[in-house]
């Protein structure tokens, strides 16, 4: 690749991404949105849209009893889940609506996806505990993104830029995560695993902010 499309990709790289996004992600999604960029212009609400329906289909793909299938199909829709943001930096279409619209998405693919592993869990667990995995993930999943969005309001920068603690339990690397466990048919370690790494995160992250804040 010339020097200028790699300056090119290195511009579509945000600061606060998670070590799977950069070292896996992004090394895939910037070469789609450059590429696609070139011959199209479509719209980052559609990519947004194409995105979290395939990270929901990943969830069904468990459900029903596929997980490896499940597990590429979710971590697809994580990769492609870059591609809108880029294309709106790319062409000048960056908005807060958008952004809201893509989180939103996101939240939304992401319930969908814990639960089909959920389901699929039920196979190895009893229904109790997987229910109480289910909840525990689910809950592990939005207070990431709610400790995201509230650290960056009340500390005017985003919680990932603040403290020792660097990005390590974002939705790159919690769908990530549920994609190894799909290929390696470990579906509830790999919930389980998720679950935890998200809660340490949430925790050791607010510590961080709440310093930070003092410290103001």
């Amino acid at each position: 690749m010339s020097s200028a499309g790699l300056e090119g990709r290195a511009e579509l790289v945000k600061p606060t991404d998670g070590v799977v996004s950069r070292l896996v992600n992004r090394r895939i999604s910037t070469r789609i949105s450059l590429f696609i960029a070139r011959y199209a212009s479509p719209s980052p609400d559609l990519v947004s849209v194409i995105a979290a329906a395939l990270v929901a289909l990943g969830g069904a793909l468990f459900a029903s009893g596929r997980p490896l299938l499940g597990g590429v199909v979710a971590q697809l829709g994580s990769i492609i889940d870059g591609v809108d943001g880029e294309i709106a930096r790319l062409t000048g279409r960056q908005s807060k609506a958008g952004g809201f619209f893509d989180t939103m998405l996101d939240r939304l693919a992401d319930i969908a996806l814990i639960l089909g592993v959920s389901m699929a869990a039920m196979y190895f667990l009893s229904p109790q505990i997987a229910l109480a995995l289910a909840v525990l993930a689910v809950s592990a999943d939005l207070l990431v993104s709610y400790l995201h969005a509230v650290g960056e309001k009340v500390s005017g920068s985003h919680p990932a830029l603040i403290g020792r603690i660097p990005n390590i339990a974002g939705r790159d690397t919690r769908i990530f995560i549920l994609f190894l466990a799909g290929i390696t048919g470990a579906i509830w370690q790999g919930l389980l695993v998720m679950t935890i790494l998200s809660y340490f995160y949430v925790v050791a992250k607010s510590i961080e902010i709440l310093r930070y804040l003092e410290s103001k």
